[in-house]
């Protein structure tokens, strides 16, 4: 039973988060409810134990990424989102052109731009959470920057 609470309490603290970077990776609002779903089940089947509240949600978002790389893998024929929706999650208003220009980007790039500036992790804990090296972070980082500044550039200008 105690685990119960422990995953109530994780699907509280972090629920909203895993939602909002798997409706960025995956474009759809059911895909991402399933992946996030996926996710905390796999948390319960698993019971990981944890070092603490940082290792838990770097696990977290591990699982969910990985989870929506797979999906995205297999995905067939899976109509996207309005763009008005998407936009209703951006933090401000002035930040939806350069979340539709995220939306575009190849999901090697989303991903680690996401964690970095949404998310607030730094390039080594980017790093760990995506399973890549320091300089493979770095490059990602870079290339997806200007990526980002090309299609932005390009939409709003």
């Amino acid at each position: 039973m105690q685990k119960c609470g422990c995953a109530r309490e994780a699907v509280e603290r972090y629920g909203d988060m895993l939602y909002r970077i798997c409706l960025l990776s995956l474009g759809n609002t059911a895909d991402a409810e399933d992946a996030v779903q996926e996710t905390f089940i796999k948390y319960v089947q698993k019971s990981p134990d944890f070092s603490s509240g940082e290792h838990e949600k770097a696990w977290l978002i591990t699982v969910a990424t990985n989870k929506c790389r797979d999906m995205l893998r297999y995905r067939t024929r899976h109509k996207t989102e309005s763009e008005e929706l998407l936009l209703g999650y951006a933090i401000e208003k002035e930040d939806s052109g350069i979340l539709d220009a995220l939306m575009e980007l190849p999901e090697k790039y989303k991903t680690p731009l996401m964690l970095f500036y949404i998310e607030g992790y730094k390039v080594d804990e980017t790093a760990d959470i995506m399973g890549i090296s320091l300089s493979a972070a770095k490059m990602r980082l870079s290339r997806g920057r200007k990526l980002l500044e090309e299609k932005y550039r390009k939409e709003y200008m």
